[in-house]
């Protein structure tokens, strides 16, 4: 079920690469004519301050690569031009089988969307199985948590044509939610857990379970524990976290 060589290849690129609206915000605050930026100032902002972005941004850059190595993909999503949008990428093998990558939910590994749903499938998804079901273009993904709980999250696999994607972008980058959300992969123990930083708390999903990290208000505690999981810029962590900040007290 695990994606081809040269499909991995390219996802390892963003193995260490966030989900995150700080991006979001920083940059919507500069007073540019386009919040969605391309592809090459992403790069810009990645190498100088650590940043990457949110789904839009990922799955734009992720195209980008899979087109530099010669592998057809293109983008899928749901609820495209709401504050629930949210997009992924369908990239495809020399066979011609179609691989689910999904990096604003921050999957551990591409899985082939025709794996079947009678399987209960480890290492694609931080601290969960999943089971995968397509039906036509509808890819609907079962999450089984350590806890018992489960949830589900289904995609339109009709592809998102080139301009819609980027509108579709620009209204997200133009949504700004006065909660930050950050989440990223980090090595724990034998495995890959998952950590989110989200209104201003912080939780560790792993398969032992929860851990919820100490609370604090603090931005400069933030910026640390921020930085420590993902090696973020200080200065840019407490710019963006400034403006949620701020947002919290005027709305």
């Amino acid at each position: 079920m695990f994606a081809a060589d040269e499909i991995l290849r390219v996802w390892r690129k963003f193995d260490r690469f966030p989900m995150e609206t700080l991006t979001k915000a920083w940059f919507y605050k500069q007073n540019t004519a386009k919040k969605q930026r391309e592809v090459t100032l992403m790069k810009e902002h990645y190498e100088r301050y650590g940043i990457t972005g949110n789904c839009f941004d990922l799955t734009i850059w992720l195209l980008h690569e899979f087109e530099n190595e010669g592998i057809e993909a293109y983008p899928v999503g749901h609820d495209l031009g709401t504050p629930d949008a949210h997009v992924a990428v369908i990239a495809k093998d020399e066979k011609g089988k179609r691989y689910f990558c999904d990096l604003g939910d921050q999957w551990l590994n591409p899985i082939q969307i025709e794996a079947g749903s009678e399987h209960k499938y480890k290492g694609f998804f931080p601290a969960a199985e999943i089971q995968v079901n397509a039906e036509g273009d509808l890819f609907t993904v079962h999450y089984h948590r350590p806890n018992g709980k489960m949830s589900k999250q289904s995609f339109d696999l009709t592809k998102i044509n080139s301009f819609d994607l980027w509108r579709a972008a620009e209204i997200s980058q133009n949504t700004i939610k006065t909660i930050p959300l950050l989440e990223c992969r980090i090595p724990y123990k034998a495995e890959t857990a998952h950590w989110e930083f989200y209104n201003w708390g912080s939780i560790l999903s792993t398969t032992e379970g929860l851990v919820d990290e100490p609370k604090t208000e603090d931005i400069e505690q933030w910026c640390l524990r921020i930085n420590q999981k993902t090696g973020y810029d200080k200065k840019f962590l407490s710019e963006a976290l400034q403006i949620y900040r701020d947002m919290r007290y005027t709305h």
